[in-house]
């Protein structure tokens, strides 16, 4: 938390503006690329209906920073319960009197133009939820994350597509299969990055013993290997609870695929493509992922050794922002922000590899990990315990790394995101771990 000139504040203010212009731009894509029946349909009971998400992010735009940072007078005070996502659960949210689309676009853009009249002449001050820009960083994350929730609202509707990208590029370097992580000391956390949020503070050391961690995500190839053995038929590998959900939900193969003749095809955005060998798998949920790990011979990465091979600098001691450095991501870097609508296959981006030759940490696929959500040492939440501390417990698995519809503002080495392990209409894949073994650690 710092105090900046106005120099710097200028500097600050045309950030924010560009970074809550680009989330609106996205937000209008995914609202705009379907008609009002589909914006107010549900597609899932897992899911909102579309306008529901957009009214909530001007909601949420409203009281943080319309009515707590510039202390005016309430938009719309009438719909604030209709937006609460803990008082509203999804299933019942399309039997609610919802804006409707005109009426929610015309509610978003008020929010808007009132933002933009308040960033144009607020103090950075010391106040914490205002400091380096905090609360505007939090909105813009918070957009950004409701937008990739839309994708993926856009990923269950049926009809013919509706968005349309490039696919994402070639192999471009060979990947090692496996990369070991020595054993020592690193830097878990954060506690400089402004824009970070409480789950990821503060910064602290955790020591690990070495490890063995897959230098790529589990690709689609791999993953059918699992299929064909059996996988889904042997309850050796899902233990009790995971055993139970496959039977009870009759999980045969990832979301989203099918049989193709001798193969498999799967469905995106509206389109069925033949499964790809090379592609990071997308659309398992956790039991599967742990499943598959242990047919391997091998498990999930806890939450600590995933963070480690994506920071861990060994020339420097220090942990990176990224896993290629601290500079922001690129098109060279990493598979974000809706970029391309599927994982891009393993070898894509060896611009964005760690120091330790770990590929593919950040886009294509939220990673599970074997970890529950917890606060790190000395974890105080702010600026509402809503955003996480509630969610603290064993219900929930951690996932790291963000996805191709994960924005690079809501994407960083510390970012953390969660959700229960039966999951899988998420951009989930993962990738594997294992102890080292003496020869190993002591090369």
């Amino acid at each position: 938390m710092t105090t900046i000139d106005e120099l710097g504040a200028e500097r600050l203010r045309d950030r924010i503006a560009g970074e809550l212009e680009r989330a609106r731009a996205r937000t209008a894509l995914l609202t705009e690329a379907v008609d009002d029946a589909d914006l107010t349909r549900q597609h899932s009971p897992l899911m909102s209906p579309l306008v529901w998400d957009l009214a909530h992010i001007g909601n949420q735009e409203e009281l943080w920073l319309v009515r707590d940072v510039g202390g005016h007078e309430p938009v719309r005070r009438d719909i604030d319960d209709l937006y609460d996502a803990f008082k509203q659960p999804r299933r019942d949210r399309p039997a609610l009197p919802l804006l409707p689309p005109a009426e929610a676009r015309a509610y978003v853009d008020t929010v808007r133009d009132k933002v933009h009249d308040l960033l144009g002449r607020v103090p950075f001050t010391d106040r914490p939820l205002v400091a380096d820009g905090f609360a505007f960083g939090m909105i813009v994350q918070h957009e950004q994350q409701h937008d990739e929730t839309m994708l993926a609202t856009h990923q269950l509707r049926a009809g013919p597509p509706a968005l349309h990208a490039p696919p994402p590029p070639e192999p471009r370097a060979r990947v090692a299969d496996e990369v070991l992580v020595p054993a020592g000391e690193f830097t878990m956390g954060t506690s400089t990055d402004p824009w970070a949020l409480d789950n990821e503070r503060p910064a602290h050391t955790v020591r690990l013993p070495a490890y063995v961690i897959d230098a790529a995500p589990v690709t689609n190839g791999r993953y059918r290997e699992f299929i064909d053995a059996g996988g889904y038929d042997d309850p050796r590998w899902w233990g009790e609870a995971g055993w139970r959900h496959r039977t009870e939900a009759g999980l045969t193969a990832p979301m989203h695929w099918r049989r193709d003749g001798d193969g498999w095809a799967y469905r995106r955005f509206g389109r069925w493509s033949p499964v790809r060998d090379d592609e990071p798998v997308v659309h398992v949920c956790w039991y599967e992922a742990r499943a598959y790990a242990a047919w391997a011979g091998k498990r999930l990465p806890t939450e600590a050794e995933w963070e480690k091979a994506a920071r861990w600098d060994p020339a420097t001691g220090r942990s990176r922002r990224h896993p290629w450095g601290d500079e922001e991501p690129t098109a060279e870097h990493a598979n974000l922000g809706q970029r391309h609508l599927w994982p891009a296959p393993v070898g894509a981006y060896p611009a964005g590899a760690s120091p330790l030759g770990v590929h593919q940490l950040l886009g294509d696929v939220w990673e599970w990990t074997s970890s529950p959500l917890r606060g790190h040492p000395g974890f105080a939440a702010f600026p509402y315990r809503e955003y996480s501390e509630v969610f603290f417990g064993d219900d929930h698995r951690v996932l790291r790394g963000g996805s191709f519809g994960t924005d690079r503002a809501a994407c960083r080495g510390t970012f953390r995101n969660w959700d229960y392990p039966i999951r899988r209409q998420i951009f989930s894949g993962f990738r594997c771990a294992r102890d080292a073994g003496p020869e190993e650690s002591h090369p």
